[in-house]
């Protein structure tokens, strides 16, 4: 699911000055359908628009009020052959409007919290108004609370890479547990596994703050290349080079690239995109391999097993075993 960017809003002076013109045009006595039209899809491209147009309104009414008070009743009975009719027109229209005002200012004053998950071996994408997007990768869930003050993502499970527009006026943080990463202007991949959680950057830099057994918790600043693992109540920062980092990311193409891993990581890889899984045996779980597959295409891997290492490979039940 991909969410569109919003057009650049008006000034709130601009929004205020079009707010009185749409109102002057609906109570001058010639509004057509067409007008309506306009009208809505106006009101419909941002809630200030709504609020905007509301607060006009009100004042109108308070101005309309006064006037009739303090209008002589000769002046005001000749009046009421047309008045009458605008005025219940304008304020059957307002009533609805103001309905929609009150959901229009709950909505602003709500924070503004999504969820968005993945099916096993699923990818999402996920575009967000202030250019920042977050690809998802098989079987995660992440929850973000994105509005004019903060910048907040839950990861619940799985893995995504983070392409962040900066501003250091509203950080951009991603919580796992009781660790958070903290966007300094950058590009990054997060991992959450039971126990587990890997945070690789790719450009610019993160904090990356993680509880310590030693202390309260340990922050580090990654730069381009740092890979920070934190287990319970431990975090290691390693280097990892420019194609090992790529390689990492080769999901988001649909792929799994095995660069002389172990059977073992290699079957747990296949594992996290598909429901057919592998099993390996202790006995070959240390062989090598490397290659480049899709991540759906369990029976293309088991044949290269089979073929290029030599071992043996059986279906058991629902799942692929391989020995020697």
């Amino acid at each position: 699911m991909s969410i569109a960017s919003e057009r650049p809003l008006m000034s709130a002076k601009n929004v205020r000055t079009s707010a009185a013109a749409w109102l002057e045009r609906r109570v001058a006595g010639d509004w057509s359908e067409h007008d309506q039209a306009e009208l809505d899809a106006w009101l419909a491209q941002s809630p200030l628009h709504m609020t905007a147009y509301l607060r006009v309104d009100a004042a109108w009414n308070r101005t309309q009020r006064l006037a009739v008070l303090h209008r002589p009743a000769s002046d005001v009975a000749a009046r009421n052959g047309w008045m009458f009719p605008l005025m219940l027109k304008v304020a059957a229209g307002f009533a609805a409007l103001a309905v929609l005002g009150f959901v229009a200012t709950n909505y602003l004053q709500r924070p503004q919290e999504r969820t968005y998950s993945t099916p096993l071996g699923g990818r999402e994408t996920v575009a967000f108004s202030d250019g920042t997007r977050i690809e998802l990768n098989t079987n995660t869930v992440l929850r973000t609370r994105m509005t004019a003050a903060e910048r907040t993502v839950w990861i619940e499970r799985g893995e995504a890479f983070f392409r962040v527009k900066h501003d250091a006026a509203h950080p951009f943080i991603v919580i796992a547990g009781n660790r958070r990463v903290t966007d300094l202007g950058t590009a990054f991949l997060v991992r959450r596994d039971t126990g587990r959680l890997e945070v690789a950057v790719m450009q610019g830099r993160v904090r990356f703050e993680a509880p310590s057994a030693q202390s309260a918790s340990v922050t580090a600043l990654l730069t381009p290349g740092d890979v920070a693992t934190a287990t319970a109540g431990t975090m290691l920062v390693t280097r990892r080079a420019d194609t090992a980092l790529a390689h990492e990311l080769g999901w988001r193409r649909g792929m799994l690239i095995l660069d002389d891993v172990s059977l073992a990581d290699a079957v747990q890889e296949f594992n996290r995109y598909n429901r057919e899984k592998l099993a390996v045996a202790d006995a070959v779980s240390d062989m090598r391999i490397g290659g480049t597959f899709r991540t759906s295409d369990v029976q293309l891997f088991a044949r290269v097993v089979q073929d290029v290492l030599g071992l043996h490979v059986r279906n058991r039940g629902t799942d692929t075993v391989i020995s020697r």
